[in-house]
């Protein structure tokens, strides 16, 4: 895609929002569809290009022995409030919604956990811009999504680089409002995550100022509600559901380009933009034990928006998490993949 982004070409992506987004975004579930046979039914929360499409693309979801009821939301925070509604088992989001709902006390349980980089997730200034380095971001308006991964990823940018939040001008905008703005050059930056990295950067209409890696954790959940866990035979298939998913994630490094041709149709990203987005995001993805250093860092990440008022307690992470479906994965801390060009 190398024609000029206008707001409307984001239309398709806000379907997307890859779990990461804050908590304005409409929260219903849009359409349904059942996969595999038998009478017990999973329903699983999903979002554009997620789940379901992964599982399709590789394969997995032949031989279900169970049914699987698949409902669609616009963003983690809407998907994790069906988590805790008991309307949905178990859904797909990113490293900051969990942390949101576990402020609100909300009744989830992380039970699986992918590692990834966090190239995607970066602080993008105009091609032209004359900021060089994160220190000059200060003074300067940033756009991002209140409470979202990317919020984070300012903060811990920020940090590293000697500065704090209140030394930028912040904009909380949504990612369709956040593009408008940094086109016209209404912001000076924006901080936000792939696939609207690769599309600012791909249509060359930005650059990455600085990026996520080594700054905040890359990762990325399967949260289910108590209740389901509860039950045998619900935890028997959320079991097998989450070796689908895992394999399926092995398939997206080893078909790195046929999951973009998949993932562009079912989202409407160009093509370029999701092969861009697979190489520095999601073929990087391994998946790993929900252990004492993700509790860890998620809990930095709480006390974090704690601290600025925006969670409002103090939340103990570790009641959160259930280590039941480890089996021999290897810890969160495990390196991530290394693309490899096919």
């Amino acid at each position: 895609m190398r024609r000029r982004l206008v707001p409307a070409a984001l239309l398709p992506l806000a379907l997307l929002l890859t779990a990461c987004g804050g908590t304005s975004v409409a929260g219903t579930a849009a359409g349904a569809g059942t996969d595999g046979k038998g009478s017990l039914t999973l329903d699983v929360g999903d979002q554009k290009g997620g789940s379901e499409a992964v599982l399709r693309a590789a394969g997995e979801l032949k031989d279900l022995d169970y049914r699987i009821k698949w409902s669609t939301f616009t963003s983690g925070p809407p998907l994790l409030e069906a988590v805790n509604a008991k309307a949905v088992d178990i859904g797909g989001v990113g490293n900051t919604p969990p942390v949101f709902a576990a402020g609100a006390d909300s009744k989830i349980s992380v039970v699986a956990a992918w590692h990834g980089t966090s190239r995607g997730e970066a602080v993008l200034v105009p091609k032209n811009s004359s900021l060089k380095r994160p220190e000059e971001l200060k003074g300067r308006s940033v756009a991002v999504a209140q409470g979202s991964s990317a919020h984070y990823q300012l903060i811990a940018s920020l940090k590293k680089a000697g500065l704090r939040l209140s030394d930028v001008k912040v904009k909380y905008l949504q990612p369709a409002d956040a593009l408008a703005a940094f086109t016209s050059g209404k912001v000076d930056a924006w901080a936000v995550w792939d696939p609207y990295t690769s599309q600012v950067v791909e249509a060359g209409q930005g650059r990455i100022l600085t990026d996520g890696d080594g700054v905040v954790n890359g990762l990325n959940f399967q949260v289910a509600a108590p209740g389901a866990l509860r039950d045998s035979r619900k935890a028997a298939a959320v079991k097998d559901y989450l070796e689908r998913l895992r394999r399926a994630q092995d398939w997206v490094y080893d078909h790195p380009a046929a999951w973009a041709k998949v993932w562009a149709k079912d989202t409407g990203l160009p093509y370029a933009v999701a092969l861009a987005s697979v190489k520095r995001t999601n073929a990087s993805r391994v998946a790993v034990a929900v252990d004492k250093p993700l509790i860890a860092s998620e809990q930095r990440i709480a006390d974090t928006f704690t601290g600025l008022g925006l969670i409002p307690r103090k939340v103990d992470f570790s009641e959160f998490v259930d280590s039941r479906f480890n089996g021999d994965l290897p810890p969160s801390t495990t390196a991530p993949r290394v693309y490899k060009e096919s």
